[in-house]
């Protein structure tokens, strides 16, 4: 999924550029994360790709800059940097305890300045997708069908308990159609209890009811809000 987001999100820059002089002129930053080797490696690569880099910086990873050294056309520019002094590597926890505290901020504002809205959302007024299925092992194909690409494949979820504390992308689509996986989004919600026996799902959500579209798309990250 990330190599198509990013060349969704190169093309639209690029049209950007060619109504926008400045824009143009100005060219763009791209700020990574640390994420480095395996598929992360070669998102680093398709990122440089999509978006015709020329100039490469890596801080203090001299393995990782060799190897774009070695993978890059030879007109990118990569440079080396040293770290600064005293400067640490964020722990696990400690990058666990950012990214929590930015999803309250997105529901909270900063300091608690916004009022987030809790409300009920029936199971049958909206579509739950997962992005992605598991891989079907090809000894277990049937003679001569071929290994589908599961990665962007859309899955149903059932509304139920599990989906407590998830957090849930609001999809602008309009239908399954849309290609959802790749649909910009309205905002994102979290799921704060389930009731099975009323068939609705409780959320927290930076806007009133109702919600803008029916189409949700179910996230790995949970937010638990203790404060």
């Amino acid at each position: 999924l990330l190599p198509q987001i990013t060349s969704c999100l190169a093309d639209v820059f690029n049209q950007r550029c060619e109504v926008n002089r400045r824009a143009s002129v100005s060219g763009c930053v791209i700020n990574t994360c640390g994420w480095v080797k395996s598929s992360g490696y070669q998102a680093l690569v398709h990122a440089a790709s999509a978006f015709e880099v020329d100039v490469v910086v890596v801080l203090d990873q001299e393995r990782l800059y060799n190897e774009l050294k070695r993978d890059l056309p030879h007109f990118v520019r990569t440079v080396l940097l040293p770290k600064s002094g005293g400067v640490v590597e964020r722990s696990k926890d400690f990058r666990r305890e950012c990214r929590d505290e930015r999803i309250r901020e997105y529901f909270y504002g900063f300091r608690g300045c916004f009022y987030p809205h809790a409300f009920d959302v029936k199971f049958s007024d909206v579509k739950i997708y997962k992005v992605g299925a598991p891989t079907i092992p090809d000894s277990c194909l049937p003679l001569g069908m071929s290994q589908e690409d599961n990665q962007l494949k859309l899955v149903p979820v059932t509304p139920g308990r599990d989906m407590v504390h998830h957090l849930l992308s609001v999809s602008t689509a309009d239908s399954p159609d849309d290609n959802i996986s790749e649909t910009s989004v309205a905002g994102f919600i979290v799921v704060t209890g389930v009731d099975l026996e009323r068939q609705v799902f409780t959320v927290l959500s930076p806007a009133p009811r109702p919600l803008p579209k029916n189409f949700l798309l179910i996230m790995d990250i949970r937010f638990m809000d203790l404060k």
